[in-house]
C-alpha cells in the first residue's frame, strides 16, 4: 500500500515498536510492556472523557471530542497490537456486520 491510511500507519508503527523497541522512551511501548491492565486503564479513562467531551456545546466541544475519540482510538489499537490482532481483522469484522441490522446482529451473538 502506497499511502497507507492513518489506522494502519499506527498499527505498523505500534508492531513495529513491540517487535523492536527503541532504545529511546516511547508511550507505545511502556504501554505495551505493562500489559493489559494499563492500556484497559487507558481505554476506561479515555472512553469517560469522550463521555464528557459530547456533553459539551458548540466548535469547542466538537474539538476537544475529536481529540478525545483520537485518544480513545489510539489506545484500543495499542490493546489490539499487543494481542497480535491485525486492523485487517477488524475490518472483516465491521464488513461482516456491514447492512446487516445492529439490533438483528446483537440477536444473533446473544443466542450462541
Amino acid at each position: 500500500m502506497s499511502n497507507p491510511s492513518m489506522i494502519h500507519a499506527l498499527m505498523a508503527l505500534i508492531a513495529e515498536r513491540k517487535a523492536n523497541p527503541p532504545a529511546e522512551r516511547s508511550y507505545v511501548v511502556s504501554l505495551i510492556q505493562s500489559g493489559d491492565a494499563k492500556i484497559l486503564g487507558k481505554i476506561a479513562e479515555e472512553t469517560a472523557e469522550v463521555i464528557e467531551a459530547a456533553a459539551e456545546p458548540g466548535e469547542e466541544g466538537r474539538a476537544h471530542l475529536v481529540k478525545e475519540a483520537a485518544d480513545l482510538i489510539f489506545h484500543a489499537l495499542v490493546l489490539l497490537g499487543r494481542h497480535d490482532v491485525a486492523w485487517g481483522d477488524v475490518e472483516a469484522e465491521l464488513a461482516r456486520r456491514f447492512g446487516i441490522s445492529g439490533i438483528v446482529e446483537k440477536e444473533s451473538r446473544a443466542s450462541k
